[in-house]
């Protein structure tokens, strides 16, 4: 699933990169189109043979476990399948890491899921937005869009996550963040070379 807020207004927040994300996994492996389902938007498809659900809250970031804990009872979902992308302040700008379970370090859509689901032992993607350096412009950062530099980095890695996602949808979390990272990097190195698709 994907933490986000609803809205057109939202959908180029930093507070939405969950959102992007999921949304990009399930246009490479042409998912069908969301529908309504669970307080959220839904689909169903297949990576590499693992059939996968894609959820969207459409609770607001704050309400978010009202939506996955009706998905999770409704299928009785071990925790240990269900994986949440979600910006992370605490992460450099583009990084990505997995985590199961943990603390919810502040962030609302996580504690509502806790709170909704009883437990945090979930799996976390987490995906790097930076820290705006003093925790009073940490609510204006999130829910700004990100800026139009920014722009290019974000791409590659959408695609670099949606590329990857087999290998998480298959419990390889190492594999999968091995394969974001090295898909990133090679994207910037050849960006980096004259005539290679990129300004040097």
């Amino acid at each position: 699933m994907g933490l986000g807020n609803p809205g057109p207004e939202y959908a180029f927040n930093r507070h939405n990169v969950g959102f992007m994300a999921v949304e990009r996994i399930a246009a490479r492996a042409l998912f069908p189109p969301f529908r309504s389902k669970f307080r959220g938007r839904w689909s169903e498809g297949f990576l590499d043979g693992e059939k996968v659900a894609i959820l969207e809250p459409e609770t607001y970031m704050n309400e978010s476990g009202r939506s996955v804990a009706a998905a999770v009872r409704f299928f009785g979902l071990p925790l240990s399948e269900l994986v949440v992308f979600h910006d992370e302040l605490d992460l450099a700008p583009g990084k990505v890491r997995v985590k199961l379970g943990g603390g919810v370090a502040g962030h609302n859509g996580l504690r509502s899921i806790r709170d909704c689901l009883g437990s945090a032992d979930f799996k976390r993607v987490r995906i790097g937005i930076g820290h705006p350096g003093q925790k009073e412009k940490v609510v204006a950062h999130v829910l700004s869009d990100f800026a139009k530099s920014e722009r290019p980095w974000l791409e590659r890695l959408l695609d670099a996550i949606a590329e990857a996602a087999p290998l998480l949808a298959r419990g390889d979390d190492s594999g999968f963040m091995n394969k974001v990272t090295l898909a990133t990097r090679e994207t910037e190195e050849r960006r980096g070379r004259p005539g290679a698709g990129g300004a040097g």
